[in-house]
């Protein structure tokens, strides 16, 4: 089993939904209003006047077969708009209760 957390703009908001939906992963935590700068080419995200947008986070514990599924469809959801921005992140969990 993996953890996998996407960060993403809000204006992906119902694409993020969307591509949770189609992919059948029904259990997920949602974050908004999460402050931050991508690490490479991102701009803030910080909710003020000189960085007024924001990003929200998303996070799920998926079986290893779908890790890839979803990894791709986040790539293609970035590749609409590299502006916007979205990126997820994956380790791994041990156990659960």
């Amino acid at each position: 089993m993996k953890a996998v957390m996407i960060i993403f703009n809000q204006a992906n908001t119902e694409r993020v939904e969307y591509m949770l939906e189609k992919l059948e992963i029904r259990g997920y935590t949602w974050w908004k209003d999460v402050m931050g700068q991508g690490s490479e080419t991102g701009e803030p995200r910080m909710g003020t006047h000189t960085w007024p947008e924001m990003n929200s986070a998303a996070i799920t514990m998926i079986p290893d077969e779908k890790v890839d599924i979803l990894l791709e469809a986040v790539k293609r959801l970035d590749e609409i708009n590299k502006e916007v921005g979205v990126r997820a992140f994956v380790w791994n969990i041990e156990r659960t209760v």
